[in-house]
């Protein structure tokens, strides 16, 4: 027990052998690295304290017999300590013979080295990388396995989105810049100043991209002869310039209607009214105005009984109605009968013109001509198809109505024309039949003829089908119909910029319907702007020299509230007359003229424009200006002054203020609808188009269709007459005259005068 006990150190003794170390090991750092001991880099290594009970007290006598790392000691110690728990010390480890190199406080010397973690004791790791030391094993290797989601991935993500990274530090370098607004009153400056920007920006791209930019010569289109009314233009490309034949520059517009109008067979026009399944009071509104009307139907003054249009029939043109809408227009369709649903979804351009010619190829039909007229109806090669007539509306021709109620109703036929239309449309039917009559018994004469009047009607031209002649083996070649038929192909409507009919209304022949809802090359060009692809249509077809482009810019515009540049008032003949007298002595035939209006100029042509009319003046209206908001003329006025008010050229439409004229005054001078319309049935508008609001569609509805034949003025000056007639003595004797010599006939004669005028008031 003793011996044990001397073998044991005291309890003093460690602590001296372990000052004595530290201080030769303090002794031997500071001899060899005074500078950095005084400079503080490397602090002064302190030997760790092993406890005695981690090495058997037979090893404390002999230090030298103390085990290193690679010995098997501690992987077989019974105590199962191993090398990750063992730390050598200074007393256990012989010293080196010069001092170890100055470590940083983290880092231990080989032969004081501290035990501090689990990775720092290992073998291999003893040495670390950052002095340039050996490095483990490839299995220690920091990698990245395909089970780790760590920095790797974010780096290389990081490096792909680098723009990402650019974008926000340019957002960061601009938001942190001085000039960019901080406070309250200045960001919302800066959101007004960039509002005013963008609302600058987008006025410019639509003025530089709007092909409207100033009011069109409305008053020379209603003066001059079209140059796109000849029988032997047509349009091939926009480039194309349209020059009429040299016969035609002489001709000033021939008078319409013709004097053989009514002679002519009516024509049969099936017009198709574009519609959406929610506009259900645009439709009543048709209904019950242009589409029944009996001056819509029948023209002005006595009318011609229906006669006229009594082969043309109105329908709404939809597509597939949504869900909630379809009941309501299932029960239209019952209500009403006109109603056509095509099988494809609701669109403007998307080929819902298209497939209006196609189903019209299939189904379309009119009433037959129910009476005989002095010019026998055409032969055409689509004459003999026939069809069960179909349900009447409210609004089809009377006669057609009639035939429906016998018990044997006759078959109806093909339409002479396919017209497709707006509803915010207003048209006049009799005036819409008159015209396109006109076109289609009107034929080109030959080339080398001498017509009067190359527009007029001519009846004296055999209009039948040219047959295909048999071959020599007797056989009859299968040719398409389209190349060899003779029925008319006229592509009516309101030109513009010589290159399509403008979409409010435009109208083709049956032929041409035929051929669109065939030609395969036009069924892959069914999208896009619905009136411009009809146009690259007939393009396309194989005889499109030989189509017939009919423009007619007088009598088409849009409503006088529109403020677009094809707007001008509620225009009649009556006024037409005075503007072509005013208009007088600009047109003479002059090929400049024509030049003129085919963009084609030159020193002479702009020599000549120099003492003409400006541009200003030939699209003069009295009632609105482009691009100026409508206002009445004068505040004050009846809802009736009011639509006066609308006319072209009316007194009304020419008060201002301080004017000596009345509104009273104007109202009773007014002209009345025979004197408007020069004594004719038919010569004035055909359509007035962009009717956008119900307002506008009764003004509309009230100036082309109401109003009496007379004016108050007018039948004032009827009496006047009438008085004068019976005051006037034949024989000269005012002695003898009947005003003195019967008083009570003067006087019932005059109070029958006034009772009549006020009858017809």
């Amino acid at each position: 027990m003793a011996l044990s006990l001397g073998l044991l150190p005291s309890r003093s003794s460690p602590r001296a052998s372990h000052a004595d170390e530290y201080e030769a090991s303090s002794g031997t750092e500071s001899s060899e690295t005074p500078s950095r001991r005084s400079s503080g880099y490397y602090p002064r290594p302190r030997n760790p304290f092993v406890a005695s009970s981690s090495i058997p007290s037979s090893l404390l006598q002999n230090p030298s017999r103390v085990p290193t790392p690679s010995s098997d000691y501690y992987r077989h110690h019974p105590s199962g300590v191993s090398s990750r728990s063992v730390c050598s010390t200074a007393t256990s480890t012989p010293l080196p013979s010069r001092s170890a190199s100055p470590l940083p406080h983290f880092l231990a010397s080989g032969s004081s080295s501290a035990c501090t973690s689990d990775s720092e004791s290992e073998p291999y790791e003893s040495t670390s990388p950052l002095l340039n030391g050996p490095r483990g094993p490839w299995w220690r290797e920091d990698r990245r396995r395909w089970w780790m989601f760590g920095a790797p991935t974010r780096r290389r993500r990081r490096r792909g989105f680098s723009w990402w990274r650019r974008l926000k530090r340019g957002v960061r370098k601009i938001v942190q810049h001085p000039f960019f607004p901080s406070q309250p009153i200045t960001i919302i400056l800066t959101l007004l100043l960039l509002t005013i920007l963008g609302i600058f920006i987008t006025l410019l791209l639509i003025h530089i991209l709007n092909p409207d930019k100033e009011p069109l010569p409305w008053r020379v289109y209603c003066s001059s002869l079209s140059p796109y009314n000849s029988e032997r233009i047509s349009l091939l490309s926009s480039g194309v310039h349209i020059i009429p034949p040299a016969n035609e520059l002489n001709y000033y517009p021939p008078p319409f209607p013709p004097d053989n109008l009514d002679s002519l067979p009516p024509a049969g026009v099936f017009i198709g009214v574009f519609s959406l399944d929610s506009s259900y009071e645009r439709r009543m509104l048709v209904r019950s105005s242009w589409a029944s009307h009996p001056r819509s139907r029948e023209g002005a003054l006595e009318g011609d009984g229906g006669n006229g249009t009594s082969r043309t029939i109105v329908r709404f043109i939809l597509g597939q109605p949504s869900g909630r809408l379809e009941r309501r227009i299932r029960l239209e369709m019952e209500t009403y009968n006109d109603i056509i649903i095509l099988p494809i979804s609701e669109n403007m351009n998307s080929g819902k013109t298209h497939a209006f010619f196609t189903w019209a190829s299939n189904y379309a039909s009119v009433p037959p001509y129910y009476f005989n007229t002095s010019i026998s109806p055409p032969d055409f090669s689509y004459s003999n198809f026939t069809s069960s007539p179909s349900p009447v509306a409210k609004h089809d021709p009377v006669l057609a109505r009639q035939d429906s109620l016998s018990k044997r109703p006759q078959p109806w036929v093909r339409p002479d024309y396919v017209v497709k239309t707006d509803d915010d449309s207003f048209v006049m039917l009799a005036e819409l039949e008159a015209r396109l009559r006109v076109e289609l018994h009107t034929r080109p004469p030959p080339a080398n003829s001498t017509v009067t009047n190359p527009h007029a009607p001519r009846a004296d031209i055999p209009l039948t089908t040219n047959s295909p002649r048999p071959s020599s083996s007797g056989l009859v070649p299968a040719v398409d119909p389209a190349l060899t038929s003779n029925d008319p192909m006229i592509y009516w409507g309101y030109l513009v910029k010589h290159r399509f009919m403008a979409g409010e209304l435009y109208a083709l022949s049956w032929s041409l319907v035929d051929w669109v809802a065939r030609d395969p090359v036009v069924k892959s060009m069914t999208s896009g702007a619905e009136d411009k692809q009809t146009a690259k249509w007939m393009e396309k077809h194989p005889r499109a020299n030989e189509v017939r482009w009919r423009s007619e810019h007088c009598w088409i515009y849009d409503h006088p509230r529109a403020g677009t540049v094809y707007s001008h008032g509620f225009l009649f003949p009556s006024e037409t007359t005075r503007v072509k007298k005013s208009m007088q002595g600009l047109f003479h035939g002059d090929q400049r003229m024509i030049d003129y209006f085919n963009n084609v100029t030159d020193s002479s042509s702009t020599q000549w424009f120099v003492d003409q009319p400006t541009p200003t003046q030939w699209a003069h209206s009295s009632v609105s200006t482009f691009n100026v908001r409508y206002t009445p003329p004068v505040p004050d006025l009846t809802i009736l002054q009011s639509v006066e008010a609308l006319v072209e050229g009316s007194d009304m439409s020419s008060l201002r203020g301080g004017s000596p004229m009345t509104p009273e005054y104007a109202w009773t001078h007014r002209e009345g609808r025979r004197r408007r319309y020069e004594n004719k049935r038919v010569g004035g508008t055909v359509v007035v188009h962009f009717v956008k609001k119900h307002v506008w569609w009764l003004e509309t509805a009230y100036a082309l269709l109401e109003g009496p034949e007379k004016s108050e003025s007018e039948l004032q000056s009827r009496v006047d007459e009438l008085e004068d007639a019976i005051d006037w003595d034949p024989r000269g004797d005012s002695d003898e005259t009947t005003t003195e010599s019967n008083p009570k006939a003067h006087k019932s004669i005059r109070s029958t005068l006034r009772t009549s005028t006020t009858h017809r008031l």
